[in-house]
């Protein structure tokens, strides 16, 4: 199967992103949300790892954990950690589930697993007015935007990777730009610019984001500007243990709903 991602490729745009330094809000959106819910777990961790493209940020997201780029292969040991994040890297990955296999077998029984991502609605206003402009422009349409994963794509990863109790969610964010350009600057500053391995590497026609800028100020202004969708998704799971709650038996039940309402029960 061809790769989805062209490694080289997105490793310098992260490199571009970490010296301009300017445009992480979408990242410490979600460090903040991590922290969250990890307050709400009301746990102590006490051998953190975390799987990051941008290790010199880890402070900001998990202080003290182990830190390890999210490469095809996670350099983490086997049963060696009680808590993994992977962080806002899952959807440039070739093999999203093999990533969260990989989480899972380096997580100790009843371990936590944490991973956040960029989600199928991100950009979708940037994917139709590029898709739309390409294809009167140019006659057909090549590959710019990353295929994010949906919710419950995502969440189905999961139980494919053996992880119990597991739970799927997102925050969206919708964010003001000038135009389509000030959006793309932006993407360049936080390391998140076309990296896929199947990307046109022709010179691009002159009039294409000319024409997009026209179509997204058309179709999506807001305000003295545009605006743009930025949904994350948020992965929980957790390593098998004997000690977790079991589904009962479907008919196992020893009390009627009913009674549990206070209510009569009617036959139709």
């Amino acid at each position: 199967m061809a790769p989805l991602t062209d490694r080289t490729a997105l490793i310098h745009h992260r490199a571009r992103a970490r010296a301009m330094d300017d445009a992480w809000f979408l990242h410490d959106a979600a460090a903040a949300e991590v922290g969250e819910r990890l307050r709400d777990v009301n746990r102590s961790f006490t051998d953190p790892a975390l799987v990051t493209g941008f290790p010199d940020r880890a402070t900001t997201v998990l202080p003290g954990a182990t830190v390890v780029p999210d490469d095809d292969v996670l350099a983490l040991g086997v049963g060696a950690h009680d808590l993994v994040v992977h962080f806002m890297a899952l959807h440039w990955a070739d093999d999203p589930v093999g990533q969260l296999v990989q989480c899972r077998r380096a997580l100790r029984p009843d371990g936590l697993l944490l991973a956040c991502c960029l989600g199928g609605d991100t950009l979708a206003e940037l994917r139709a007015a590029l898709g739309q402009a390409e294809v009167e422009v140019a006659g057909g349409l090549s590959p710019r935007v990353a295929p994010m994963g949906e919710v419950r794509d995502l969440g189905a990863l999961l139980q494919r990777a053996g992880l119990a109790l597991p739970v799927a969610d997102v925050t969206d964010q919708t964010v003001r730009y000038r135009d389509l350009f000030h959006l793309i600057c932006d993407l360049r500053a936080m390391g998140e610019t076309n990296a896929l391995a199947a990307r046109h590497r022709g010179t691009v026609p002159r009039d294409l984001f000319a024409r997009a800028a026209r179509l997204y100020d058309d179709a999506y202004a807001d305000g003295d500007g545009v605006r743009a969708t930025f949904q994350t998704v948020f992965l929980t799971g957790w390593a098998p243990s004997e000690t977790q709650p079991k589904a009962l038996r479907p008919g196992s039940a020893t009390t009627r709903l009913a009674d549990a309402l206070g209510t009569q029960e009617r036959r139709g």
